[in-house]
């Protein structure tokens, strides 16, 4: 069965062609810490002055950037459905840059919480802020298209920015192309069948099984892809560093468990181990292939055996960030990109702390991890609100985003402060660069450019820009060449909202998110078979018969798309 749902999942690559100078994920992702870093709901003072340059007489037409058409003052509330997400528009230099250059302001919301007790409140309330930003999987996307709490994004670009069209992939458009017609969210760091025929063999994945350097290789590097040497080596780990600067060792992390479930044990390893998401052209219920529920029991094992802490089945993102930058755990069945900054402290405290990707669990036969490539449905959808404040200025900076000179402002900032054209080719300046490389936060909150504002983030425009990756980056995603798989055929399968089948996906998403952390505490494997087949069961109580035979439509209709 396949339930798809990521962050920063994620989800899967999100951030993989440039998260080695990225901490944003997707966490997924990426992705760094933090709480809340939005700012105070409420809109900004949208009638203070503005540096923004004389705006020019600009006729709406396909090819010239509706944006230039107004460039006064004017603020939009953005939701982010991230509580980590810690950075504010107008602190660091590109964001200054953008605001001068366009006239738009922005004040970002994120919740300090849960996110989806946030969201589900403002979609209740009916009104939404002007840009909302969320995982393409997240149920509210077709709650808010069914509750008319959006507006068509191809409507608002016929009447107010044709530009909209050249700056958006056909493919992708029609990828998010609703029963009615519309498109009411476009994607980031999405790859169209084109784009893997263009761009395929630079790609590479954000799931990883890493383990501490100087710790794994004082065990003798020992074999963790079977069952046998992956209990072994944690048992090492445990018994040789009891203790991380007086704080116990983690033998194990992995993502944390939430209201549907847990990346790490579900997407994460069963591409590990290589189990096929369709035989024969039908969609294989993954989670009961048996090398699957094999290592599940391995993990079980593990806790009975104390090598899982308490602290993995509580902890959440935040939690994780503080102890990976402590390095408190052995290994790490996790996203790359999610632990990007805590990496480049720990490779600057001492380059033998940092955390290497080596072969993780495996299936039987030892094969090939296939791991998520970049996909059409990519990471995040933006949305524009039926509240929104102006309609022509919200469209056509959502156009300017997603066009090549968007990202390019976005990656690289303004000329002449974070890149310059060194040797022909426009690149971050060194100390720019040297700063990205060793301070992730500090590089946000100073310049801003790579990324740190990724809603609409097109990773295979900036490729072009992009240095290669160094170390410690380079070797995790070094690791992941050649590994990746295209999944996009899969993306998008799930029912949501509030049909039938949406409900029944729901409810089969919450068994699964109680039942995974009773299966990894089940005192015995006969307890363990219990817990299964009892999970099982409820399964096919709650309808998944159904659910997977919509599944199985939309497969067939994502196929048809892509061959368009």
């Amino acid at each position: 069965m396949t339930i798809k749902r990521k962050p920063k999942k994620m989800v899967t690559l999100l951030l993989a062609m440039i998260m080695t100078l990225s901490a944003a994920g997707c966490s997924s992702g990426g992705n760094s810490g933090g709480n809340n870093g939005g700012n105070a709901e409420g809109s900004k003072n949208t009638n203070s002055p503005a540096q923004t340059e004389p705006a020019t007489e600009t006729k709406l037409s396909e090819d010239e950037p509706g944006w230039k058409a107004d460039t006064s003052p004017i603020t939009f509330d953005w939701y982010l459905n991230f509580s980590w997400f810690a950075n504010k528009w107008g602190v660091d230099a590109t964001s200054k840059y953008i605001t001068k250059k366009t006239g738009v302001d922005i004040n970002f919301i994120v919740p300090a919480g849960n996110e989806n007790e946030k969201l589900n409140t403002l979609v209740a309330s009916g009104k939404l802020p002007d840009f909302i930003t969320i995982d393409f999987a997240n149920d509210n996307v077709k709650k808010m298209i069914e509750g008319d709490l959006v507006l068509p994004l191809n409507k608002l670009a016929e009447e107010y920015d044709p530009y909209f069209f050249k700056a958006s992939d056909p493919a992708k458009l029609n990828w998010y192309t609703q029963e009615d017609g519309n498109v009411y969210g476009y994607p980031n760091a999405s790859s169209s069948p084109a784009d893997y025929e263009k761009y395929g063999d630079t790609y590479v994945a954000n799931q990883v099984f890493v383990v501490r350097k100087d710790m794994y290789e004082a065990l003798g590097k020992p074999d963790m892809s079977t069952p046998e040497g992956f209990l072994k080596a944690l048992q090492l780990a445990k018994e040789k560093y009891p203790q991380v600067n007086g704080q116990p060792l983690i033998p194990l992390g992995l993502h944390e468990f939430g209201d549907t479930g847990n990346y790490s044990l579900e997407a994460y390893i069963q591409n590990f181990l290589a189990i096929p998401r369709e035989k024969g052209g039908k969609l294989y219920n993954r989670e009961t292939d048996p090398e699957y529920v094999s290592w599940l029991k391995t993990l079980r094992q593990a806790n009975q055996d104390g090598l899982l802490a308490k602290d993995i089945f509580i902890d959440k993102r935040v939690q994780m960030e503080e102890k990976i930058a402590q390095g408190r755990y052995f290994a790490m069945l996790y996203q790359r990109t999610d632990f990007a900054t805590q990496e480049g402290t720990l490779f600057q405290k001492n380059p033998e702390q940092i955390y290497i990707a080596i072969d993780g669990p495996a299936n039987s036969k030892h094969d090939a991890p296939t791991l998520d490539g970049p996909g059409i449905s990519g990471w995040t959808v933006t949305l524009i609100s039926k509240n929104v404040k102006d309609k022509a200025r919200a469209i056509r900076f959502l156009s300017y985003l997603n066009s090549e000179e968007g990202n390019k402002d976005l990656f690289l900032g303004e000329k002449g402060v974070s890149y310059d054209t060194i040797d022909g080719k426009d690149q971050f300046k060194p100390e720019v660069l040297e700063l990205l490389n060793k301070d992730r936060s500090a590089f946000d909150k100073q310049y801003g450019s790579s990324f740190t504002f990724w809603m609409l983030m097109n990773t295979n425009i900036t490729q072009q820009w992009n240095n290669p990756a160094v170390e410690p980056f380079k070797q995790l995603e070094d690791w992941t060449r050649g590994k990746t798989k295209s999944a996009s055929a899969f993306e998008g399968i799930d029912p949501t909202g509030n049909s039938p089948e949406g409900i029944i996906g729901s409810k089969i998403k919450s068994l699964r998110a109680k039942t995974l952390p009773k299966l990894l505490m089940a005192p015995s494997d006969a307890e363990f078979d219990k817990i299964w087949n009892d999970y099982l069961e409820k399964q096919q109580k709650e309808g998944l018969d159904k659910f997977q035979a919509y599944q199985q439509k939309k497969y067939e209709e994502n196929k048809q798309k892509l061959s368009q």
